[in-house]
C-alpha cells in the first residue's frame, strides 16, 4: 500500500529545500497543456449560453429562414430547368420532321409500282389519262414497318430517345425499344425488393419539385395512341410538343409531327426523351446551388452569431446589472459603460447609467433626509425630555413657568420641523403628479408683493416690485407650478424682511435674460457670510444671529432650492457690495438672490 505521508516523488530535493508545495510540482509543460482546453472550454461555453439565448435564436432564426426561402424558391422556380425543356422539346420538333421526311421517302410498299384498275381504265374518254383529273384521291403509301425500321435504327442510334411511329388510326407500328441492336439503355434492373425509405423519400422530393403543374405521364397501349394528345394533333396534321412527368418524378419530353407525303398524311412519329438526361443536369444544378447555400448559410450563422454577441451579450449584462441593483446585492452597482457605442445598445447603457446614478442619488438623499429629521428632531426632544422630567422637582413657582415655556418653546419647534418636513417630502411627489402650465409671473408676484405689504409678517418693511421690460404687455410667462413658484417667492421675501431694519425696503426686480426669467430680491440687511454662501441652502442650516435659538427650522431655503432645481431653473445668494469705510475695505450692502427659470 502506498504510504500517504510519503513525499512525492516528482518533487525534487532543490524543491523541497526552497519550499515548494507539492502541488506546484505538477505545474509541468504537460500540465500547462491543459490551459488551452480549459481556454476552449471558457470559448465553448460563451458559445452556448450565445446560441441559447432568445435573442440570438431569433436572429439566426429569421436570417437562415430568409436564406432557405431563396434556395427553395431557386430550387423550386428554376428558370434553367425551364430553359432545358424548351430547348429540349424544340430540338426533338427539328429531330422529328427529318425523321418523319425520311420515312415518308421510303414508306411505300413498292416504290416502283402502281396499281392500276382496269375498269377505271374502259370509263376513260378521249384525251383522258388515268389519274389526271382532280377527282381522283392521291395514291395511298402505308408506311411499311420492315422499311422503315433500318432508317429509323439509323437515325435514333446516336440519341437517347425513343421514337414511336403510329398509322392513321393511332395504332402502334414500330417502337424503338422493340428494334434489336438499335439502342442499349441503362434501364434500372428489376429488383424484387421494394425500394427502401431513402429511395422513396428522395423519389418523393424530387417528384414534388420536378411535377408543379405538369401532367403525370402514362404508358398507353399499342391501340391507344390517340390517348397521346400531341399524336392525335400530329395524326391531324398539327406538330405538338408536351412536358410530363412520371412516376420516378422524371420529366419526360415528347414531341409528334405528321408523316406527310404528297399531302397526305401517312401517320405520327413520337420522339420522347428517356426522363434522365435532363434531370441530371437539373439535378447537377440544385446540387451546385445547395453547395452555394451551405456555405451562405455557413457565414450567416457566423455573421448573426457576431451580430448577436454584439447585442445579446451586452443587453445581458445589462439586464445582470439592473438585476443586481434591484437585489441591492452590493452598496453600489456600476452600470455597464457601452456609451462609445453609437447605437441603440449605447444609448440603453447611458440611460440605465443616469437612471442608476439618479436613484442612488435619490436613496443616498433620502438617507441623509432621514438622518438630519432624526437629528433634528432629536435636539427639541432632548430639551423637552428634560423639562418634563425636571417640572416635578420645580421648588417654585418661577422655575416650573421657566420649565413650561422651555416645554412650549420646544413643542412649537417640533410643530414647525415636522410641518416643515412634511412639506419637503411631499415635495417630489407632488411636482411629478402635477402637470405644468404655463404660470403668468407679472400677476403672481404683484399679489405676493401685496400680500406682504398688507401683513408685513411682524416686520415694518415694505416691498416694492418692479418689472424691467419694453412695455406693460411684454410675456413673463413659465411653464411651471405657481403655488409652489409662489412659495419660492414668498419665502425669500419673508428672509429679506426678516433681516431688514424697520422702515427699510425690500426690491423684487423681474426681468427677461435671454430665454429665462430673472428674479431677483434685494435687501439692506447684514448680508451673508461669505463662508455660508453655499450652506444655506442645506437643509436645516440656519444663520440669525439676531433671532433666539429654535425659531427657523433651517428648511425654507432647502426647499425653495428643490423647488427651482425641479422646474429647470437656477438660484443663487450674493452679497451687494456697498461703499468703501474709512479704511477703504469693502462694505456689503445686503443680500442679493436671483432666481432663473425658463421662459415660453
Amino acid at each position: 500500500m502506498l504510504d500517504r505521508t510519503q513525499p512525492d516523488s516528482s518533487l525534487t530535493t532543490e524543491d523541497a529545500a526552497r519550499g515548494v508545495p507539492d502541488h506546484a510540482a505538477g505545474d509541468t509543460p504537460a500540465a500547462q497543456g491543459w490551459r488551452p482546453l480549459s481556454w476552449l472550454k471558457r470559448a465553448g461555453q460563451f458559445f452556448f449560453a450565445l446560441s441559447f439565448s432568445s435573442l440570438t435564436r431569433r436572429i439566426v432564426s429569421l436570417n437562415l429562414a430568409g436564406l432557405v426561402a431563396l434556395v427553395a424558391s431557386i430550387l423550386y422556380l428554376s428558370q434553367f430547368r425551364a430553359g432545358l425543356i424548351d430547348a429540349r422539346a424544340q430540338s426533338l420538333l427539328v429531330q422529328a420532321e427529318i425523321i418523319a421526311g425520311a420515312i415518308a421517302a421510303s414508306a411505300t410498299v413498292q416504290t416502283n409500282a402502281i396499281t392500276i384498275d382496269p375498269d377505271r381504265l374502259l370509263d376513260l374518254k378521249p384525251g383522258e389519262t388515268y389519274g389526271g383529273s382532280d377527282e381522283y384521291s392521291p395514291l395511298d403509301f402505308p408506311i411499311n414497318p420492315e422499311r422503315v425500321a433500318p432508317v429509323l435504327r439509323t437515325l435514333i442510334s446516336p440519341t437517347k430517345t425513343r421514337a414511336r411511329i403510329y398509322d392513321p388510326n393511332g395504332s402502334l407500328l414500330l417502337d424503338s425499344r422493340n428494334l434489336e441492336n438499335v439502342l442499349r439503355f441503362e434501364l434500372p434492373p428489376p429488383s424484387a425488393e421494394k425500394p427502401n425509405i431513402v429511395e422513396r423519400g428522395m423519389t418523393a422530393v424530387r417528384t414534388w419539385l420536378n411535377r408543379g403543374d405538369l401532367p403525370l405521364y402514362r404508358e398507353l397501349g399499342p391501340e391507344n395512341g390517340n390517348g397521346y394528345s400531341e399524336v392525335a394533333d400530329a395524326l391531324q396534321g398539327q406538330k405538338r410538343s408536351m412536358v410530363r412527368v412520371n412516376s420516378r418524378g422524371e420529366v419526360i419530353v415528347s414531341v409528334a409531327v405528321p408523316v406527310l407525303r404528297s399531302r397526305a398524311i401517312h401517320g405520327a412519329l413520337m420522339l420522347s426523351t428517356q426522363g434522365d438526361d435532363i434531370d441530371q443536369m437539373v439535378t447537377a444544378e440544385r446540387l451546385a446551388i445547395l453547395k452555394v447555400g451551405g456555405v451562405a448559410a455557413a457565414v450567416m450563422i457566423m455573421l448573426s452569431l457576431l451580430l448577436a454577441s454584439t447585442i445579446a451579450g451586452p443587453v445581458r449584462r445589462l439586464a445582470d446589472s439592473a438585476e443586481r441593483v434591484r437585489r441591492r446585492i452590493k452598496t453600489r452597482v456600476e452600470i455597464p459603460d457601452f456609451t462609445r457605442r453609437r447605437d441603440e445598445i449605447g444609448h440603453l447603457s447611458g440611460a440605465l447609467r443616469d437612471m442608476t446614478n439618479a436613484l442612488y442619488s435619490r436613496i443616498e438623499a433620502i438617507e441623509m433626509f432621514a438622518a438630519d429629521v432624526a437629528h433634528e428632531l432629536k435636539n427639541p426632544l432632548t430639551s423637552l425630555r428634560s423639562a418634563v422630567e425636571t417640572l416635578p422637582l420645580a421648588r417654585n413657582e418661577n422655575s416650573r413657568a421657566r420649565l413650561l415655556e422651555v416645554i412650549e418653546h420646544d413643542v412649537k419647534r417640533l410643530d414647525r420641523l415636522i410641518s416643515d418636513i412634511s412639506d419637503a417630502s411631499r415635495l417630489d411627489a407632488e411636482l411629478q403628479r402635477q402637470d405644468a402650465i404655463p404660470v403668468d409671473l407679472r400677476r403672481l408676484l404683484g399679489t405676493l408683493v401685496s400680500v406682504a405689504n398688507e401683513t408685513k409678517l411682524g416686520h415694518d418693511v415694505a416691498v416694492e416690485a418692479r418689472f424691467e421690460g419694453r412695455g406693460p404687455s411684454d410675456n413673463f410667462s413659465v411653464p411651471g407650478h405657481d403655488s409652489r413658484l409662489g412659495q419660492v417667492v414668498a419665502n425669500l421675501l419673508s428672509n429679506a424682511q426678516s433681516f431688514s431694519e424697520r422702515g427699510s425696503k425690500v426690491r423684487l426686480t423681474c426681468r427677461r435674460v435671454r430665454a429665462e426669467i430673472e428674479i431677483v430680491v434685494d435687501d439692506d440687511g447684514p448680508g451673508i457670510r461669505d463662508d455660508a454662501l453655499e450652506r444655506i441652502f442645506e437643509r436645516f442650516y440656519t444663520d440669525r444671529p439676531h433671532q433666539g435659538f429654535g425659531q427657523n427650522s433651517g428648511l425654507g431655503l432647502s426647499i425653495s432650492k428643490q423647488i427651482v432645481d425641479a422646474h429647470g431653473g437656477r438660484i443663487w445668494a450674493e452679497n451687494r457690495a456697498g461703499p468703501p469705510d474709512e479704511d477703504g475695505t469693502p462694505t456689503v450692502a445686503g443680500a442679493h438672490f436671483v432666481v432663473r427659470l425658463p421662459a415660453l
